[in-house]
């Protein structure tokens, strides 16, 4: 059969003559397949036409084969020839529901395709999506191992749940890392070696172990087992010292290494000095001074329970009590390099050793952020009318009537007065209207407030927003004053300087300084289930009036509380909720009673404040290195945010100064102009 480069219908009429012609003779069940530079749809026809077999070729595939068999083929294998073919062009097929859809190869993954197991039966150049569980390895970690060898359009994931890979291939292709996977996973025979040690502390022939053996991994005692350096799995040496038996746990792949660490474990395990050797243990974490007190109280416990339970039964008769071996012990601490000196027989320094590493470990800090909410509206209003008005006079007398109210600085008599004295009084704040009115009483001019209107309409709103923040280690306790040093006078007295009369008098005056301020004290304790316990003092202070003749007034809130929290929850410790609404009048009875022309007589007041208060608080346990070091570096960028935003920029009369700069931060232009060297 063949099929040349001319137009799509010529060449289709051709095919179909020349395989209604072949199917005359005896090898009706093989083809000849000859298709030069054909189009793709041509070809695809005419193989659906071979095999029986129906297709949908989507619009995106484009394009021409080369197809040329030497030797005629079996019918059934066309389809095959046709898929081969179309995968070297960036196509693929997709079967089901008895149609063969040809599209992009980039596309075929999201199509439906065979699914399978382990034992997947597709073959040739199909799409096949296969399921496979392990056993031993990681799928994890096999993804960037078999990553390479998948067509870069197919894909290949890990589900690390049930530890399985699930591969979107050619059929061909999975086989072949079907293959890859079952040489990979198989089971880690390495040996796993126990050695008990009699003498020697298991913590430190671990740590003595792992660097002969380990290759400078220096593992330290109580942390995780560390494998030799590179990739080679025959080179793996894991040493995990078992503290309750006193024994190691090594494993590795190569036997010459276990021999080697028995030889050594068997040479170095022997006995001390009957009385005591002298061991230097150096501290990671614990503080030496108290942890050799802890040390020296449970050697001290021992000694009196072994003392009572051998006590003689017979008082006055000696006996050697057992406790003697561990009473020639010592603890010392050095607090210089951190470090206990213990002198010791080798079974209780091997059981004090035990009790160091674990005590001796990576205590968490706390990060304590607290929320000091604080939102306050103030509205207030007044309105009102004062007049003082003369009805009659004659030679020295007068006759006066008017009202008189307390406004606070707008009384009409204060203002009256003080409009002829040396010492102005200024009314009040809002809109004052007054009328001024001079009279001659007795001959003496006089001037008088006769009118005084008053307006006022405040309104005050304040959003606070206070958080002060703490890091501490845990059962530490921290604490944080941002305020004033303010001094309040606590006693007074004046002594004179002699006993003559006239003599010089000096006052004296006792002083005691207290903050006043933000105040924030807290000592947390972290449980192992991830809860903070903690022990909590706040305190917001401000100062309110200095003019009080009896010492400054301050204003206080504060909280003090034990209050139980998970781990990065926000807790409300307290609050204060008030809405206070006042209304004053002030009238003339009777009078102030008249519509519209009781206004005359009367002052209305009112006023509404409502403040809302809240504390929160919300602990974060940071456990190791990278959580504190993310922590800090996001409140390091923050704040080289905050001062790149203020910068200061040029200005054409004034000198550039430059902005203070965290350390790791570019000079800005202004800043390097300023430090530039001079000539």
């Amino acid at each position: 059969m063949s099929l040349f480069n001319r137009p799509t219908w010529f060449s289709f009429c051709l095919l179909l003559c020349t395989l209604w012609g072949g199917a005359t003779h005896a090898e009706e069940e093989t083809v000849t397949l000859n298709f030069v530079n054909a189009d793709i749809e041509s070809v695809v026809k005419a193989v659906g036409m071979i095999s029986n077999r129906n297709f949908i070729i989507d619009p995106r595939v484009k394009g021409t084969v080369n197809i040329v068999s030497s030797t005629p083929v079996a019918r059934d294998m066309t389809y095959q020839i046709l898929l081969s073919a179309l995968r070297l062009q960036g196509f693929a097929a997709i079967e089901g529901g008895g149609v063969t859809k040809i599209v992009p190869e980039a596309d075929a993954k999201q199509n439906f395709s065979i699914t399978g197991g382990k034992n997947i039966k597709a073959s040739g150049d199909r799409i096949v999506t296969q399921v496979y569980p392990l056993q031993n390895e990681s799928a994890i970690q096999l993804v960037p191992i078999l990553r390479p060898l998948i067509t870069p359009n197919n894909s290949i994931s890990a589900y690390a749940g049930t530890n399985t890979l699930v591969i979107t291939d050619y059929a061909d292709n999975v086989k072949r890392i079907n293959k890859i996977i079952e040489a990979i996973d198989q089971p880690n025979y390495g040996e796993v070696t126990v050695i008990k040690l009699q003498y020697v502390s298991a913590l430190d022939m671990a740590q003595t172990l792992n660097r002969l053996l380990g290759e400078g991994t220096g593992a330290q005692p109580g942390t995780a087992p560390q494998a030799a350096a590179g990739g080679d799995a025959g080179q793996k040496f894991l040493v995990l010292p078992d503290i309750r038996s006193n024994s190691l746990l090594i494993r590795s792949d190569n036997p010459a290494r276990i021999a080697r660490a028995r030889g050594l474990v068997a040479q170095l395990d022997t006995s001390g000095s009957q009385m005591g050797n002298i061991n230097v243990v150096y501290l990671r974490n614990a503080e030496a001074v108290k942890l050799a007190e802890t040390l020296r109280a449970i050697l001290s416990g021992e000694n009196k329970a072994a003392a009572q339970a051998n006590s003689p039964a017979t008082p006055g008769q000696p006996q050697t009590s057992p406790a003697a071996a561990s009473s020639g012990s010592s603890i010392q601490a050095d607090a210089q390099t951190n470090s206990l000196i213990i002198t010791a027989p080798d079974n209780v320094y091997n059981m004090l050793r035990a009790v160091i590493d674990k005590l001796d470990a990576r205590r968490a800090q706390v990060f304590v952020e607290a929320l000091i909410v604080e939102v306050t509206t103030d509205k207030a209003a007044e309105f009102g009318i004062q007049w003082q008005a003369p009805l009659s006079s004659s030679n020295n007398n007068a006759v006066i009537a008017g009202t008189n109210f307390s406004t606070g600085g707008n009384n009409i008599i204060g203002l009256a007065a003080a409009a002829t004295s040396a010492t102005p009084l200024l009314p009040g704040t809002g809109f004052n209207l007054g009328f001024l009115q001079r009279l001659t009483i007795g001959g003496k001019e006089v001037t008088n407030l006769t009118a005084l209107a008053r307006m006022l309409e405040s309104d005050a709103n304040a959003n606070i927003l206070s958080t002060p923040n703490l890091l501490t280690l845990d059962n530490e306790e921290a604490k944080i004053v941002i305020g004033q040093n303010v001094p309040f006078i606590t006693g007074s007295y004046a002594q004179s300087a002699g006993s003559a009369p006239g003599a010089a008098v000096n006052p004296f005056q006792t002083i005691e300084r207290k903050d006043v301020g933000l105040t924030l004290k807290v000592k947390p304790q972290v449980a192992e289930g991830g809860t903070v316990k903690m022990q909590i003092y706040q305190e917001a202070s401000s100062i309110q009036d200095t003019s009080n003749a009896a010492g400054v007034i301050t204003n206080k809130r504060s909280i003090e509380s034990t209050v139980l929290v998970d781990d990065g929850q926000i807790i409300v410790l307290g609050g204060l909720i008030q809405d206070d609404v006042r209304d004053g009048l002030d009238k003339v009875p009777g009078l102030g009673d008249i519509p519209v022309l009781g206004s005359l007589f009367k002052y209305e007041s009112r006023k509404h404040v409502k403040t809302n208060l809240m504390v929160f608080l919300r602990p974060k346990i940071l456990r190791n290195a990278s959580a504190a070091t993310s922590l800090t570096g996001d409140r390091y960028d923050y704040i080289r945010n905050e001062q790149n935003n203020v910068a200061t920029g040029t200005h054409l009369f004034l000198p550039n100064i430059a902005t203070p700069l965290l350390p790791d931060q570019k000079p800005q232009p202004a800043a390097a102009e300023l430090v530039k060297p001079q000539p």
